[in-house]
């Protein structure tokens, strides 16, 4: 289900008591509201009786517990200037979010059922006393905070504050009753990016999950204090990210959040789901639990839109309980794993099930089953944030008539082109693209990570195999070992980039005297250095059944583009990129890649990549392949490479790489040794060693622009390699059109890039467009969307004899023309939607 803005506005009412959102608090006894809420706080953070008396709970009750005996010994051993050894205060903010994060730690045991501290008055009072010093020497004077990273200010240390208040709200309120209200005005003198001390809708800061952390806050703050309207506010706020973006009519020029494909954008322009997504579905599951039983009024609508999130936005992202690396931004540089990733996620998803429908509720419970045994590491729900969560996971897990389901079909393909990413799935693998345009971000660099990210966003691929540790084969290590220039599917310019502290001895560029005001967080900052966007429209796709048709066009990125035009300062360093039309057509048993006009520029050469994997310095990872001329491969030979296949042994799964045009290929099997901090400043120093395999070809400068066609074919045996391309051919490939077809499933794919009609086989296609059209029984269905998303109508002519249509899309008419029939589709304010029509 989607929820508008409008519809959301509609159930949030003009006045009353804690009106709106997720479960409303609509009872006439406001103190017992309060009381419930900060109670069900209290049992989300800490546990009950109950849940933390199962076995399952006892690893997190001892964790808890540990953690914070740990952290009373670090507060006793605490110099001058220290709350905690170790952390000196008054210049780094991270040491105040460690700070404020261990006082919650050491409160938290006190209210967990089952730890020794439970109900300790003194531990207690410990804390309350560090929070005294604490703002008395560090946060009273707000002049002198605010330094580093805003979100430690306005999210950061609050969360941890208001969550510590909340746990010792009894102990407070006969030892120091005055400290809530003295924190919490501190708290909103510190919301610097809002307005009046409260949320600003308005602003660039508070969208999205930052808004959803903000606003949970500001709940609990009133029900500590009795603010109804605090209570009421905040949760107004928070609904307004339920509401589905339409990008056409955008509200608080808000482009964060979740779109109608699927897709969810974090940062204005950053393909975000498996990082601020995962934040922002937590918090609002969070909020679902806070609010429980404090309502007359349904939440069944709002519970159905995150079931959505949940189906549409999250699943198609999850192979095998990992998640993709594609959504995660500059995440992609730490060393957490997307099995992490996809635990957290899953904590979601248990909790959401309780508030969900029926069915619903069916469907998420066999999904967390599904999570937990296709996963090679078996989710570890001990490290689930709540006791809770972990005591209803281990009821899921453990009834047997519940079965194990996964939420996507085995066969499926979804364009997310609202964010400019596609996933393919098959059963054996999971086929991910990540794209950008002059709507989505190349890549994200922030705060030291992610620090070479040039090209993850210019048709970088992920291949999945099945039954594999993804740990081995992807994650912070796949980025470490493989150089930024050639990630699989990428087409580089051959050159050394540097990255931004080695460019200016910062972690971001500094010139707060220049007319666009860089500074850490500004603006410009956003814009030209953390999550520059390309220059070019062009980037999306078609989608018929399980099969795609995407296309990009690589264009440069913004900052290039603004320096060539003088708007950026002359000692800001920018870089060209190489040049190509791009296009992958997805299949069943194979991925089709097409590039033409492949230029490096600037008197460079380009190379593009086939594909980059990695594996283990002892695994036995087979090259085996033959050349055109029939002869088999031995990583010599003059005749042009025919085909190839990469076989990891030990961690099983094969891929197999046609090439479907003539090119000297260059076969790499290398060991690479470098560390984990040569991608993100604070990782740990650790050294990694992998056995890194590239497939390349090279694109010499001063050549004409080149073009290049081939296949992969994952779990490929060497048969099957030798017999392809079989039904597949490549119909056109230049920086026009681009199209296969496919005797096999009767199919025929096309990317235009160009205005004007163009012909493929027996489609007529006005470009710019992306078409699929299959025979089958008789039929002739099409689909068709603008990759732009700036066209009017697209309009696709099947020549032939006339046909008639049997059912399409709205948006879609049909006329005969002569010597076929027309099929026309309006895109208007479509976003890069597939129509489909029926033609018999």
């Amino acid at each position: 289900m989607q929820l508008t803005r409008r519809h959301v506005l509609s159930i949030i009412p003009a006045a009353g008591l804690f009106t709106v959102g997720a479960p409303l608090l609509a009872h006439a006894d406001t103190p017992t509201q309060h009381t419930r809420l900060l109670a069900n706080t209290v049992a989300m953070l800490a546990g009950t009786t109950e849940s933390n008396a199962r076995p399952e709970v006892a690893p997190k009750v001892a964790a808890i517990e540990s953690a914070a005996q740990i952290r009373l010994a670090d507060m006793a051993d605490a110099g001058a200037g220290e709350l905690f050894a170790g952390q000196p205060l008054g210049s780094n903010d991270t040491h105040l979010r460690r700070t404020t994060t261990y006082l919650y730690e050491i409160a938290l045991a006190t209210r967990t059922p089952g730890s020794d501290l439970l109900d300790d008055v003194d531990v207690q009072r410990q804390v309350i006393d560090g929070l005294v010093w604490l703002h008395e020497h560090y946060l009273a004077d707000q002049q002198a905070g605010y330094y580093g990273n805003w979100f430690n200010w306005e999210i950061g240390f609050p969360t941890d504050v208001t969550r510590t208040l909340v746990l010792l709200a009894d102990e407070l309120a006969t030892y120091r009753p005055d400290l809530v209200t003295t924190y919490i005005a501190t708290m909103d003198a510190y919301l610097r990016n809002g307005v009046g001390g409260d949320v600003n809708l308005d602003s660039r800061f508070h969208t999205g999950a930052n808004l959803a952390d903000i606003t949970t806050n500001r709940i609990l703050q009133g029900a500590l204090t009795g603010d109804d309207a605090r209570i009421s506010k905040a949760i107004a706020d928070q609904s307004t990210v339920f509401a589905t973006i339409d990008p056409y009519n955008l509200a608080h020029g808000v482009t964060d959040g979740y779109y109608a494909d699927g897709s969810f954008i974090q940062h204005h322009s950053v393909a975000y789901t498996g990082s601020y997504g995962k934040g922002l579905l937590t918090r609002v599951v969070q909020t679902v639990k806070i609010l429980d039983g404090t309502s007359q009024t349904s939440n069944a609508d709002l519970v159905a839109v995150v079931t959505g999130w949940v189906r549409h936005g999250f699943a198609p992202l999850i192979y095998q309980g990992w998640m993709m690396e594609i959504v995660k931004g500059r995440a992609v540089s730490r060393t957490t794993t997307g099995y992490t990733d996809v635990r957290v996620v899953a904590e979601a998803i248990v909790d959401l099930s309780a508030y969900a429908s029926d069915q619903d509720a069916s469907d998420l419970e066999a999904y967390v089953k599904h999570l937990d045994s296709a996963s090679p590491e078996m989710l570890d729900s001990s490290r689930f944030d709540s006791p809770v969560s972990i005591a209803r996971f281990a009821q899921i897990v453990g009834d047997s008539s519940i079965p194990a389901a996964d939420l996507n079909p085995d066969e499926d393909h979804v364009a997310f082109n609202a964010m400019d990413r596609t996933v393919h799935r098959r059963p054996g693998y999971a086929f991910a693209l990540a794209r950008s345009s002059d709507r989505i971000s190349k890549y994200e660099y922030m705060n030291g990570e992610n620090l070479l990210p040039w090209f993850q966003g210019d048709g970088a691929h992920h291949l999945y195999l099945s039954d594999v540790d993804q740990t081995e084969a992807f994650g912070v290590d796949y980025y470490t070992t493989v150089a930024p220039y050639r990630f699989g599917g990428v087409t580089a310019p051959v050159e050394e980039r540097r990255s931004i502290p080695e460019l200016y001895g910062e972690r971001w560029y500094e010139n707060p005297d220049h007319p666009l005001e860089f500074t850490s967080s500004s603006q410009s900052q956003n814009t030209y250095v953390y999550f520059p966007r390309g220059t070019n429209p062009h980037s999306g796709g078609a989608t018929l059944g399980s099969l795609g048709a995407v296309a990009m066009v690589l264009s440069d990125d913004v900052a290039y583009a603004d320096k060539q035009a003088g708007i950026l300062p002359e000692d800001f360093v920018t870089y060209q990129n190489a040049s190509a039309t791009k296009s992958w057509f997805m299949f069943d048993d194979e991925v089709v890649v097409l590039a033409a006009g492949i230029d490096g520029r600037s008197g460079r050469d380009a190379v593009t990549s086939l594909d980059s994997r990695i594996a283990n310095p002892g695994d036995d990872v087979q090259i085996t392949g033959a050349l055109r001329d029939g002869s088999p491969w031995s990583g010599t030979g003059e005749a042009p490479l025919a085909w190839l296949r990469y076989v990891n042994a030990d961690q099983g799964g094969a891929v197999g790489y046609v090439l479907l045009d003539e090119h000297d290929v260059d076969v790499t099997l290398e060991v690479v040794t470098r560390s984990r901090r040569a991608i993100r400043l604070s990782n740990p120093n650790t050294r990694v060693t992998k056995q890194v395999f590239g497939l390349s070809v090279n694109h010499p400068a001063g050549s004409g622009p080149d073009a290049i066609a081939y296949a992969l074919l994952p779990h490929a045996d060497e048969a099957s390699l030798a017999a392809y391309p079989g039904p597949l051919s490549v119909l056109r490939n230049n920086d026009r059109v681009q199209a296969v077809k496919h005797t096999g499933l009767g199919v025929v794919a096309a990317n235009v890039f160009v205005e004007g009609t163009h012909q493929a086989e027996r489609l007529a296609i006005d470009g710019p467009a992306s078409v699929i059209a299959r025979r089958r029984d008789g039929a002739v269905e099409l689909a068709v969307s603008d990759p732009t998303m700036r066209r009017e109508s697209v309009s696709v002519t099947v020549r032939g004899r006339p046909l008639a249509l049997a059912e399409a899309d709205d948006g879609v008419t049909v006329a005969r023309v002569p010597g076929g029939t027309k099929v026309t589709v309006r895109t208007h304010q479509a976003h890069g939607r597939t129509f489909t029509a029926t033609l018999t």
